[in-house]
């Protein structure tokens, strides 16, 4: 339906604030307390990454705390890649999901490898940081 007073509903004119996005994205709230408490530093490096891939997995045993903990990691490592690899930026997908993509055009899930991280520690944080830093 197109009433003309309301204008054409079927376009989507999205207005987006590049840099608030990214500031909310990297937020990570549950993992900087987690991190902090076991003396590491989330600073946005490669480093930090590596750090994370130390901590013992004590969160394992709380299936909803290894689930935000997992959504964290993932918003990090992709502020990570955000902030340290030249043509990377956050996109949000029409799902809603956020993910980080290249100036090449590939995507990445970042939230999706959080999740995995938390969950089994595979692939590491940092070793994706690697892979995406290398192209």
């Amino acid at each position: 339906m197109n009433i003309p007073f309301l204008g054409d509903r079927a376009e989507k004119h999205r207005i987006h604030d590049a840099e608030g996005i990214a500031g909310l994205l990297a937020e990570c709230e549950l993992l900087r307390s987690h991190a902090a408490r076991e003396g590491i530093q989330l600073d946005d490096s490669a480093r930090s990454l590596e750090a994370l891939d130390q901590l013992v997995p004590r969160w394992r045993d709380d299936e909803e705390t290894a689930s935000w903990l997992g959504n964290d990691a993932g918003l990090y490592l992709g502020t990570v890649i955000v902030r340290t690899v030249e043509g990377a930026a956050w996109e949000i997908r029409l799902d809603g999901q956020p993910v980080v993509r290249l100036d090449s055009g590939r995507e990445f899930d970042v939230v999706a490898s959080g999740h995995e991280w938390a969950a089994s520690g595979v692939p590491e944080l940092s070793q994706l940081y690697a892979e995406v830093a290398e192209e």
